[in-house]
């Protein structure tokens, strides 16, 4: 964590992935992403959402073109 990370809410990490608050708090109860525990509330870093996009990010894979065409 950075000390310049913004702390996020569950709605506004889930606004910040495109999905549902549920989803957000699940991957909070299973673990899956850190959070920091402030009393009763729950925040995520910004930075913990970036590395979880960049760690499930799959490249595409390179088509090669055959130079026979296709066959028939």
């Amino acid at each position: 964590m950075h000390r310049t990370d913004r702390l996020l809410t569950a709605d506004e990490a889930a606004e910040r992935l495109g999905t549902g608050v549920r989803f957000v708090r699940r991957l909070i109860s299973e673990r899956r992403i850190r959070y920091v525990k402030l009393g009763k509330y729950v925040r995520i870093p910004e930075s913990v959402l970036t590395a979880f996009v960049e760690e499930r990010t799959v490249e595409p894979v390179r088509v090669r073109c055959s130079r026979y065409g296709r066959a028939a």
